[in-house]
């Protein structure tokens, strides 16, 4: 049976949840590197260093944002080109996507890099934070192309039906990136560049381990030469432009963030936020790898045109989604002080009582989180761009800015903590009305 007939005749729970455990843990050991990095730095350099690395931290969501922009937006085309049993656009898609993202990460990587200092003053960067900052950015850049090729060939080997691959060279990437941070921080005292080298060299090695799959002779990611379709370009650029926005407001949000704390609580707020940080971006992963398991199924199915296993896969994604929000939130407001507790005591007791209590009321939000995510992401992954992008829009700027704004001049500075789930539960209230209104004419079917 190949891997086209599976996703058609395999029934839905199970097949989404052999594509969700790959996928969260893959998302989740990408997310891990970056706490790693937190960890070591803050235990085998100091909070100051932690800060400066929080601070060029938004570095990894612009690059991440680019892959994810062309990564999910080829890689719906090419599942729905699957669906629809055309292979020879599926390849040609593939091959426009990638040449399309190393053209557009070089540019910008090479930008960036002509405007070092500027750019890190922009993140948030004050004199105590910049030398780490600048170290940090630096390193990260020059290799941030092989980190946008993983995160691309992991999105589009997971469509192509190879799930636990896609895992696999995310797993390599964390297992290295931990040995390596290790070797670099505590063994040759390389400081914050030590932590920026082993981030690259780990996930050059996990780039090498996702090329095994050209190997694959069912794998239908194929370079072509005739590939180059302006309609094509537009189109991945439209059908990926929510996925752009989820990393590319994550960025703006930490820089929002930081810039937030500096004001009212000083470089103590960003290094308390810097720890809450971490761990956000871990848990973030864990609901958008709920996401990546709907993607290819929900495009293939569209493809296809089997709508009532379409909409059941939403029903199982919300479920799940409702589920982990739940788990989450709970345990994060149980056990903040173990969790903030990884970045051990190098940091002041004032620092780590501030994140304490300020995790504890910032992880509410994770209870809405997931049925966001879920929403946007099944909506782009269907061609309904506009509903997608509203939802991303919604939970990153439109929202997101006046409650940052108004929260602290309202209520205080602990105030600042509350914007996360405000801004997600006003976000799901949004969704859950419109649903309300549209369920019968939505998809042309009830659920």
């Amino acid at each position: 049976m190949t891997t086209v007939n599976a996703i058609e005749t395999r029934p839905v729970r199970p097949l989404f949840f052999s594509y969700l455990y790959p996928a969260m843990v893959g998302m989740l050991l990408m997310s891990v590197n970056i706490l790693v990095d937190g960890i070591f730095v803050s235990r085998g350099v100091g909070a100051t260093a932690l800060a400066g690395v929080n601070i060029a931290v938004p570095i990894f969501s612009i690059l991440l944002s680019i892959s994810l922009w062309i990564g999910m937006g080829g890689a719906t085309l090419f599942s729905i080109s699957l669906g629809e049993g055309n292979r020879k656009r599926a390849h040609q898609i593939f091959t426009l996507s990638f040449i399309m993202m190393i053209g557009i990460v070089a540019t910008i990587v090479v930008l960036l890099l002509m405007n070092l200092k500027e750019v890190a003053y922009i993140f948030g960067a004050d004199h105590t934070t910049y030398p780490y900052v600048q170290q940090y950015l630096y390193i990260i850049l020059l290799f941030g192309l092989f980190y946008t090729i993983e995160n691309l060939l992991s999105i589009f080997i997971r469509n192509d039906g190879s799930p636990k691959l896609a895992m696999m060279g995310l797993i390599t990437t964390s297992v290295l990136n931990i040995i390596f941070n290790y070797i670099f921080i505590f063994m040759l005292n390389y400081g914050v560049k030590g932590c920026a080298l082993a981030t690259a060299l780990s996930t050059i090695i996990g780039m090498l381990v996702l090329f095994l799959h050209f190997f694959n002779p069912k794998s239908e990611l194929k370079f072509v030469r005739h590939f180059f379709a302006f309609s094509d370009m537009k189109r991945i650029v439209t059908v990926g432009f929510p996925s752009f926005i989820v990393e590319a407001s994550m960025a703006a949000i930490i820089i929002l963030y930081n810039i937030t704390f500096l004001h009212y609580l000083g470089s103590n707020g960003v290094t308390a936020y810097a720890m809450v940080n971490y761990i956000h971006a871990v848990l973030l992963t864990v609901f958008l790898g709920i996401g990546m398991a709907l993607q290819p199924l929900v495009s293939y199915h569209h493809g296809a045109r089997l709508t009532k296993r379409l909409v059941a896969l939403l029903k199982i994604g919300v479920k799940t989604a409702v589920i982990l929000g739940l788990l989450t939130a709970i345990i994060a407001m149980l056990f903040p002080s173990q969790l903030i507790g990884l970045f051990g005591n190098k940091s002041t007791a004032e620092v780590q009582l501030m994140a304490i209590q300020g995790f504890a009321q910032f992880a509410i939000g994770y209870i809405f989180l997931g049925v966001n995510m879920v929403f946007a992401e099944f909506f782009q992954s269907i061609e309904k761009i506009r509903l997608a992008t509203i939802i991303m829009l919604l939970r990153s700027f439109i929202l997101f800015i006046p409650v940052l704004l108004l929260l602290p001049q309202a209520f205080g500075t602990q105030a600042i903590w509350w914007t996360f789930p405000v801004v997600e539960g006003l976000t799901a209230l949004l969704i859950a009305i419109f649903i309300g209104v549209r369920r019968k004419t939505l998809f042309g079917i009830n659920f």
